[in-house]
């Protein structure tokens, strides 16, 4: 048995058997399998040989049809190679006798072929390695993915296990079956790590090198409050965890009475509680927990899920499906964040050296105004079926506010012209999530209906500190002085110009942190669904008057440590129950 350290994301407690999911972009570790998998590892070989070999002919004949021969001819000694069946039994052979996995068989049977290769004097013979290196890759891509596709047809409770969480492995995953997940790295606040915890389910990360001591069939346990993963634990460990299972669900069910209650506090102020979703399927969920609608619908799975991009018509239903839904309940829908660690279709393989400082977000919309404009399109027809409202993420600087305008004011004309409805006044407003956003706030509140303090981004930009770095990820604090100084700004802007402002970072999900926000005047927050009834619970067993008192008390420190220990104590001494979880 095995105790190993991490982040928290996503609280609760779930025990299951390991799945690991390896990354094309990583070492593959070695890892020993039972006996009793040894016949589906090799079939798992033969099969990503098997679609290989369609890929690269497929390839092939594309490229002989464009008359690129010698393209062709390349992809022709690639598929030669892989129907070399000496080869496909050399791998097999190696997960036979030594016990592994099919992907490691593949990373060091091919490993080698590059090291002989590149031995080699003639330089001609030596630069096949890249070739091999081409293969490997093809092989480990269809071996990965056909894990993949097994994630989706779960017949038992697993652990999910991986070296990075991304929002496309999320998007695969069986609900129904992952009880948790758990990965070698990232920051709490990833956008991986926030749809994961969306899903409702333990979160571990930043766990160093899990991936590399697990087996695939390991008995893990995760404890998604206290960052905690325990490997193999043995019989009595299980027993108590099982026990903490137990005492976790009675709690959400506790919890559950609240969901058709107000969130009002103590002393009669009604605070406004939205919902985050990534998934239209997640719509439900936002009227089982009682929110009051959806303060930020993400609407990148649209373009991560397919190979083409989204049309018109498929943003159109997507949309008019959660208005149904939300029955005229606020929806508000935030145009593609694409960008930094997520990309879209042809524009995807685009390098950069900072992808989090480059062409993401707004930015990516307006350098792409058609796709910009398809969405914006849907948006507006799907407008007239209920109440949304049009979020824009990651502004910088005036003049792409005065670019938004002009955008839509086109996009309203050309649907005016073909005879389509729309609503004119569809409010539209600003995610705050740079310093440079929070700083000029006063001047976009003046041509906006209403901001969105996105605080996992507004922390990142503000300290320089990528949430999803697990070398500094510890210095990743939305409770800094200079993050809550710009928070209180951009508060202080909307107030002035009489807008609605809400915060729909992740600082909203956290308990220890409602009512120092409270306190600072918020009365709106927009947070994952499986977080709503704790908070919801905070806000009904406290006074306005309470949280202000600690608002002033924090803005008297100069420390993350001195505010985090007062916060995490004033909470405790509120309601240490909700803590607990």
């Amino acid at each position: 048995m095995e105790k190993i350290s991490g982040i928290a994301v996503s609280p609760g407690v779930a025990i299951g058997k390991a799945v690991i999911i390896d990354s094309q972009d990583h070492r593959i570790p070695r890892r020993t399998i039972p006996p009793s998998l040894l016949v589906s590892e090799t079939e798992r070989i033969q099969k990503s040989f098997e679609r290989a070999i369609h890929d690269l002919t497929q390839l092939e004949q594309s490229h002989h049809d464009l008359g690129q021969l010698k393209i062709q001819d390349i992809f022709a000694v690639h598929r030669r190679f892989l129907q070399d069946e000496t080869l496909q039994k050399q791998i097999c052979d190696l997960v036979r006798n030594e016990s592994i996995t099919a992907e490691y068989a593949v990373f060091a049977t091919l490993e080698n072929k590059k090291r002989h290769f590149r031995k080699i004097r003639d330089r001609y013979i030596s630069e096949r390695a890249i070739d091999i290196v081409d293969i490997e890759k093809r092989l480990l891509g269809h071996l990965i993915e056909l894990k993949r596709n097994y994630l989706e047809h779960l017949t038992e409770e697993v652990i999910v296990v991986s070296k990075e969480i991304s929002p496309t492995q999320v998007a695969i995953l069986d609900r129904k079956y992952v009880r948790g997940f758990t990965c070698d790295t990232g920051g709490k606040t990833s956008h991986g790590s926030i749809v994961a915890r969306s899903l409702g389910i333990p979160v571990v990360i930043a766990l160093v090198n899990l991936t590399e001591k697990v087996h695939r069939g390991d008995t893990l346990i995760i404890d998604g409050a206290q960052g905690i993963v325990i490997l193999n634990p043995d019989e009595q460990t299980i027993q108590q965890f099982n026990q903490k299972v137990k005492v976790f669900r009675e709690l959400k069910q506790e919890l559950s009475l609240l969901k058709d209650v107000s969130a009002v506090t103590k002393d009669g102020i009604r605070i406004t509680m939205l919902c985050n979703i990534e998934f239209p399927e997640e719509a439900e969920q936002v009227l089982e927990v009682g929110a009051d609608g959806i303060g930020l619908f993400r609407t990148e799975f649209l373009y991560l899920r397919n190979k083409l991009e989204p049309s018109e018509q498929q943003h159109l239903e997507v949309y008019n499906k959660i208005v149904q839904i939300m029955r005229q309940r606020p929806l508000i829908i935030r145009t593609m964040d694409i960008g930094a660690d997520k990309y879209t279709q042809s524009k995807r393989f685009v390098v950069e050296m900072n992808p989090f400082l480059g062409l993401r977000s707004i930015r990516f919309s307006l350098k792409h105004p058609d796709t910009f404009k398809t969405q914006l399109r849907a948006i507006l027809r799907s407008s007239c079926q209920g109440n949304i409202k049009i979020m824009f993420p990651m502004i910088t600087m005036y003049k792409e506010v005065v670019q938004i305008r002009s955008v839509l004011r086109d996009v309203m004309l050309s649907l005016r012209e073909e005879g389509l409805q729309y609503k004119e006044n569809v409010p539209i407003g600003v995610m705050v999530e740079t310093p440079a956003a929070a700083i000029m706030a006063h001047t976009f509140a003046a041509d906006v209906d209403f901001f969105s303090i996105g605080t996992n981004d507004l922390t990142q930009y503000t300290l320089a500190v990528d949430r999803g770095n697990e070398q500094v990820s510890s210095m990743f604090s939305s409770i800094e002085p200079s993050v809550l100084y710009l928070i209180k700004k951009c508060f202080e802007s909307a107030a002035k110009a009489n807008i609605d402002v809400s915060i729909c970072g992740e600082m909203a999900a956290e308990p220890k942190y409602i009512m120092l926000l409270l306190g600072m005047g918020f009365r709106s927050f927009s947070l994952t669904p499986s977080m709503l009834l704790e908070i919801k619970k905070i806000v009904r067993s406290i006074t306005i008057e309470e949280c202000e008192q600690i608002a002033k008390k924090v803005s008297e420190m100069k420390f993350e440590s001195e505010i985090s220990n007062f916060l995490v104590e004033t909470a405790t001494r509120f309601l240490p129950e909700v803590l607990c979880i």
